[in-house]
């Protein structure tokens, strides 16, 4: 039974929004790192999106809520003609970054991808700018996206650190409509009470449960459930600019408030200071689509191919070693159901990087997963976890994600023990990784848009000091198709 109180005094406004509000409102962004990594997070995200495309499944989300909607100077969705209003715009940007699993990562106690943040960033940008721009104002610049961007991923990556809302059963999205809210409310020309109404309104929202990331209900939900919460900040934003009232202990209130109803009436906590560390700590996902928890697996694949390619039905056993939050989360045996359930089981990408020496969307469909190879693999494996990865995927100052394999045959003899601790998108490996990112990106691009388009899209967005200075809506009239 609850415990109800009477007492109607009003108490102190949450810290917790209060210091959000006054990072967003107040903190002057200095990190040259956070700006130069956030530049190539930006590319990465139009890049994965556009690649999206090519989905019937991540498609028939996006456009308008009522087909045949005009909105005037509306929000462009990239490698498409939509005109929509900034909350579906935000929408439609967040589902198709999000859809292939192939966007940025932080990885701590909570998971989460903070380039998410991105669907309601760019939507009211470009609103506001072409709203500007129709009554003679001057349009954001794509340098005020950047920044937007680094606070968002700051927020979402700092609540990250110490606040495990997985162990109580939430989805990480929650951490993106908070964070999406904070800074677009900023935008928007909001002050610090009204980022303060808009986030207090947004923890009361509750969170979507992680079931469509669990077995035995992984779904198609993980791939739109972003973009759900990044439009939903920017309709909050947008009430909360027209006065809507806040709600000061939406967190710490007994009984009713998001502490003791969501969290087991523990606080939530800061790990440190909001700062640029998270863009600067970013994970990038560039040589394949994959849960970031088995990427470096896939790279242990990758490795092993050509061992074994040519001899795996002489395998007797497939040792993968890896960490807790790997084998929590992605340690899937039995049928798996459809593309999202494949992108989160681990012993599925394996499979694939033994066979095939690659891992590309395409291996997630259903021509690819009617193999029987992949199974038979998959029934030869086991998963155990080593305690040392464990503890280096907390340590702030490693932050690995390591994970190895090792490959017994039926005539007794072994496999090299490969082993993976950091992945190519790892801040450890920035300089190996970025000249793939940018061919990633290239190649993304060109898979969409027609050889002079592309040429005009990769002039005006590769080189970081001209992007910057680009209109938002210059930016986004690039990708229109």
């Amino acid at each position: 039974m609850l415990t109800i109180s009477q007492d109607n005094t009003k108490t102190d406004i949450d810290s917790l929004l209060i210091e959000i509000a006054d990072y967003v409102i107040d903190q002057e962004i200095h990190s040259e790192e956070a700006y130069e990594t956030a530049f190539h997070m930006l590319i990465d995200s139009i890049g994965s999106g556009i690649l999206a495309l090519r989905f019937p499944e991540c498609t028939k989300h996006l456009g308008p809520i009522v087909p045949g909607t005009v909105v005037p100077n509306g929000v462009r969705v990239p490698g498409t003609a939509y005109e929509l209003d900034p909350v579906q715009g935000a929408f439609n940007i967040g589902c198709m970054i999000r859809w292939l699993d192939y966007n940025d990562t932080w990885l701590a106690k909570e998971w989460g991808h903070p380039s998410d943040n991105l669907g309601g960033i760019l939507a009211v940008a470009d609103y506001i700018s072409r709203a500007n721009i129709a009554e003679g104002k001057p349009p954001l610049s794509m340098k005020e996206v950047l920044t937007a961007a680094i606070k968002a991923h700051e927020i979402q990556g700092v609540l990250a650190l110490d606040n495990s809302f997985n162990s109580v059963g939430l989805d990480h999205v929650l951490l993106v409509k908070i964070a999406s809210t904070a800074v677009v409310t900023a935008l928007l020309g909001g002050n610090k009470t009204e980022i303060i109404n808009a986030v207090s309104n947004a923890w009361i929202d509750n969170s979507s449960l992680r079931t469509y990331r669990q077995a035995p209900n992984t779904g198609s939900r993980k791939s739109w459930a972003a973009g759900d919460a990044t439009s939903r900040a920017v309709r909050l934003a947008m009430m909360a600019i027209k006065g809507e009232m806040g709600y000061s202990s939406a967190l710490s209130a007994p009984t009713w408030g998001f502490q003791d109803v969501l969290f087991n009436g523990e606080e939530i906590t800061l790990a440190r200071p909001f700062g640029s560390y998270v863009m600067e700590n970013v994970l990038f996902k560039i040589s394949f689509p994959a849960e970031f928890h088995a990427q470096t697996a896939v790279e242990c694949a990758f490795k092993l191919h050509d061992q074994v390619k040519d001899c795996l039905d002489k395998i007797e056993e497939i040792t993968l070693t890896t960490h807790e939050a790997a084998k929590r989360i992605i340690d899937k045996r039995g049928p798996l159901h459809n593309p999202a359930d494949r992108d989160h089981c681990l012993q599925y990408m394996v499979a694939i990087g033994l066979i095939f020496g690659d891992l590309k969307a395409d291996h997630y469909e259903e021509d690819v997963a009617a193999d029987p190879r992949i199974d038979a693999l998959r029934s030869r494996m086991s998963v155990i976890e080593d305690q040392a990865y464990s503890q280096d995927y907390l340590d702030p100052e490693k932050r690995s994600i390591a994970n190895a394999i090792q490959i017994r045959f039926k005539d007794g003899t072994e496999t090299e023990k490969v082993a993976v601790e950091y992945p190519i998108g790892h801040r450890r490996r920035r300089q190996e990784g970025i000249p793939q990112l940018i061919e990633k990106y290239k190649n993304n691009i060109g898979v969409h848009f027609s050889k002079k388009q592309s040429e005009q899209i990769l002039e005006r967005t590769l080189d970081r000091k001209k992007l910057e200075e680009t209109p938002v809506s210059d930016f986004l009239k690039l990708f229109v198709i």
